[in-house]
C-alpha cells in the first residue's frame, strides 16, 4: 500500500547499504507460521523481487506459495504502529493474532 511504501522509504533513508527488505515466513506461534520482515543489502538467489513506486521488497523462496496475493500496509494508531499483511490464503489464526496457518 501507498503507507507501506513510504514507511519502508522512510526506514531505507538512513541505511543506504541496504536495498530493500525481504519478507518470508517462520514457523512459530501457537498456529504455525509467523511473518519475518527485515533489511537486506542484497538479493538472494532464488527471492522474488517486487517493486512498486521505486521500494525494492524480496521474498523468500519458501514463502513465496504462502503470500501469493497478500497486500502489505503500514497502520498507525493511538497505541501502535505496524507493518499489516493482509493475506487471502489464510485459514486461521491464533487468539493473540501472532501466528496463522494455510
Amino acid at each position: 500500500t501507498p503507507s507501506a511504501i513510504q514507511k519502508i522509504k522512510q526506514l531505507l533513508k538512513d541505511k543506504p547499504e541496504h536495498v530493500g527488505v525481504k519478507v518470508g515466513v517462520r514457523t512459530r506461534g501457537c498456529n504455525g507460521l509467523s511473518y519475518t520482515l527485515e533489511y537486506t543489502k542484497s538479493k538472494g538467489d532464488s527471492d522474488e523481487e517486487v517493486v512498486q513506486d521505486g521500494v525494492r521488497v524480496f521474498i523468500e523462496k519458501k514463502a513465496q506459495l504462502t503470500l501469493l496475493g497478500t497486500e502489505m500496509d503500514y497502520v498507525e494508531d493511538k497505541l501502535s504502529s505496524e507493518f499489516v499483511f493482509n493475506n487471502p490464503n489464510i485459514k486461521g489464526t491464533c487468539g493473540c493474532g501472532e501466528s496463522f496457518n494455510i
